[in-house]
């Protein structure tokens, strides 16, 4: 079999895969990633000691053999808090860019193939939504409900949805007169199901890529939330965020207590923007520095083609 055929005569999620796994940057951020949030979600077995406990007599101890990164000013260790408070950050992160990426995904969805009335109301609400000053709006919302990481995420998600809702509505505006779109209108495929069956598989790509810079987005979002005492209360749990903001006034004379926070946020936020950064060239058809016709998943999950 000839190599371009070979290539065609792969499944789309293969070919998305191989050009994934040739970007070796790719594939040490996801490695990288994996690892902190298998880290983190098996706290309670790797950490050194247990969530929130004190050792008073070993307050703002500094890195040593007993505590790695040190303890805090309520001698709790560092590195236990890391790793707990890990969880709390990432879980976030991805409550943050699932919810928002679902509720873009159908406003955009909707919007596109509808068009008319209903594409200009919901684009005009986006649109005044975008217009609002962000960090003003995450700032209030989070004044007005609370401190708990439900309310967080719920701030976070209701206010970003809008550019996944944006990039949607513009690829579904120019997916909806494809051949196979008109074909399954003219055998009497309804809105819905012409919508969630046949436009949806082919907007994974984007939306793919649009959740994973989410998550970054979104433990960036907490942490700076976190840090101005607007996140997260550490009276709740640890966060990365609350940490560092907690202990900013020891930055010069204990600074383990702010840098190992904040070195797992930017591992972490580095990781997932260069996964992000795989994904959109491994969904890109002319990443294989040919123009080749792309697989177009059907109803039933076959492939059908079209050119991006």
């Amino acid at each position: 079999m000839a190599p371009a055929e070979a290539v065609l005569a792969e499944r789309p999620m293969e070919v998305v895969w191989r050009r994934f796994a040739s970007r070796r940057l790719s594939i040490v951020a996801l490695a990288a990633l994996v690892i902190i949030s298998a880290a983190v979600a098996g706290a309670d077995v790797i950490a050194p000691y247990e969530l929130g406990q004190q050792n008073l007599n070993r307050v703002l101890a500094p890195p040593g053999r007993d505590f790695l990164l040190g303890t805090d000013t309520l001698g709790r260790d560092t590195l236990s808090q890391v790793l707990f408070g890990g969880r709390i950050s990432l879980a976030i992160g991805l409550s943050v860019a699932s919810i928002a990426s679902v509720f873009g995904t159908f406003v955009g969805l909707v919007a596109g193939y509808q068009g008319g009335r209903i594409d200009a109301v919901l684009m005009r609400f986006t649109d005044t939504l975008l217009a609002l000053p962000l960090l003003m709006m995450i700032v209030l919302l989070a004044r007005i409900l609370g401190d708990s990481p439900a309310d967080v995420i719920l701030v976070l998600s209701v206010l970003g949805w809008m550019p996944l809702a944006r990039i949607i509505r513009a690829k579904t505006l120019a997916l909806r007169e494809q051949e196979f779109i008109v074909a399954a209108r003219s055998m009497g495929a309804g809105s819905a199901r012409i919508m969630f069956r046949h436009l949806l598989p082919n907007l994974i790509g984007e939306i793919s890529v649009a959740v994973s810079l989410a998550v970054a987005g979104a433990i960036l979002a907490e942490s700076v939330l976190s840090f101005l005492g607007l996140g997260v209360s550490a009276a709740h749990t640890p966060t990365w965020g609350n940490m560092i903001g907690g202990n900013e006034g020891f930055m010069t004379v204990e600074p383990w207590l702010v840098w190992a926070p904040g070195l797992a946020i930017v591992v972490t936020v580095l990781a997932v923007n260069y996964i992000g950064d795989g994904l959109r060239d491994a969904f890109d058809v002319r990443s294989d520095g040919r123009e080749r016709q792309p697989h177009r998943l059907s109803s039933r999950g076959a492939s059908t083609g079209s050119r991006r």
